[in-house]
């Protein structure tokens, strides 16, 4: 079976899982191997993303590394035996590697959690908005079109049928900057209120006169599958974003989003009367910034 030239996100995130199993059980690669009868050269470009793995031998290895939590064989089985097609397909050689990876990985998550200190979340964009931001980035039209299409497209999670919960913190600066002039950013921003009408979705605004935390954070999504071992934070770079999976890292991002939303306002709330608002929240500012507008 020959190399990848191209490797996904997905396949480097098994690859990845299946070498912190092998040296969490103290073994070599060669030893490992040799459990299951497979050169250590294979083996090793399995970890690193560059082959994929037979369905019966991945099972073997889990075996190998003592792994007993069927929920969790069974999503290493499925993020191993998946084509990676789906809707973001249409896009290929359209749009970059990277936001193919993105729309996949938001695909399989359960629960997504975000922060934004100058934009809107791209699940949250109107395609008014999207057009404004990338039209000042994008070289040429056809690009721009191709990712506003895309970005639309990815918000289809929103309403399936089985949603992922969103919870995202932007910070008020944010929603004060004017992509595309007063009438977009007041579209946007009223866009807001009604997504936050979905059941699923929570937005709370950081504000300026709240402390310094958010400055020290920096921008980043953690998403999150049924089996939270297998989640994901994406940092994103004009460049090349960064996918972080450790253990460590995903329990330092999952403290500072509680940390976030602990110093945000109240989540956005429509349907409570103006009079119930006797300290500022996340609507009242929004409201405020519209009559600014």
């Amino acid at each position: 079976m020959g190399l990848r030239t191209t490797i996904s996100e997905r396949q480097r995130r098994l690859g990845h899982e299946l070498k912190r199993l092998r040296e969490a059980a103290n073994l070599t690669a060669g030893e490992a191997a040799a459990r299951i009868g497979m050169g250590r050269g294979q083996l090793s470009h399995i970890e690193l993303g560059r082959t994929s793995i037979l369905t019966p031998r991945l099972r073997e290895l889990c075996t190998v590394y003592g792994i007993e939590s069927e929920p969790y064989i069974e999503a290493l089985v499925g993020i191993s035996e998946s084509t990676g097609k789906g809707w973001w397909s249409d896009y290929r050689n359209r749009i970059g590697p990277g936001a193919l990876d993105l729309a996949e990985l938001e695909s399989t998550a359960t629960q997504l959690r975000s922060h934004e200190s100058l934009f809107v979340p791209g699940l949250f964009q109107t395609e008014a908005y999207v057009r404004a931001i990338l039209s000042s980035a994008r070289p040429t039209r056809g690009s721009v079109d191709d990712a506003v299409a895309f970005r639309m497209d990815r918000q289809r999670i929103l309403r399936a049928d089985n949603p992922p919960s969103v919870h995202a913190v932007i910070h008020e600066a944010a929603l004060h900057m004017r992509f595309g002039g007063p009438a977009v950013m007041r579209a946007q921003l009223l866009h807001l209120v009604e997504l936050a009408q979905l059941p699923q979705v929570t937005i709370q605004v950081f504000p300026f006169e709240a402390a310094a935390y958010a400055a020290y954070t920096g921008n980043f999504l953690y998403s999150s599958p049924a089996v939270p071992e297998l989640s994901t934070v994406l940092l994103e770079h004009p460049i090349a974003s960064m996918h972080l999976s450790d253990a460590a890292h995903l329990a330092q991002y999952d403290s500072l989003f509680d940390a976030l939303t602990g110093h945000a306002l109240a989540p956005i709330d429509a349907s409570t009367a103006p009079a119930s608002h006797e300290a500022k929240d996340s609507l009242a500012l929004i409201q405020h910034l519209l009559y600014t507008l």
